[in-house]
């Protein structure tokens, strides 16, 4: 099995500096992402996750799709990404700042 650190390492690194702190006897273990000093996404990884490369994997997704969708990004384009085979990427994050449409009732 591949290292699940350097797995998280290697899925954020690019765009976001990366915090791993222990949480407790139990293995989880806490992931903070941060951009220009603000936190972007903070997420509690349990052992049986962090164990488990299928597991993982999806937890990384999850990560990434919450982050696009605070930045604006369409869910549909998204999820295409993530179905795709792994041959295309999410979109990039730095569109952080993108005007998100107005919500109406």
């Amino acid at each position: 099995m591949d290292n699940p650190f350097q797995l998280i390492t290697d899925a954020f690194a690019a765009d976001y500096q990366i915090n791993l702190s222990i949480q407790g006897l139990d293995g989880s273990i806490m992931l903070t992402l941060s951009n220009s000093g603000h936190v972007v996404a903070k997420r509690m990884i349990s052992a049986e996750q962090r164990n488990d490369p299928e597991r993982l994997k999806r937890l990384v997704q999850s990560i990434q799709f919450g982050i696009a969708i605070e930045q604006g990004h369409s869910a549909v384009a998204i999820l295409e990404a993530m179905t795709d085979g792994g041959t295309r990427n999410l979109p990039p994050p730095s569109v952080k700042d993108r005007p998100r449409p107005a919500m109406g009732l």
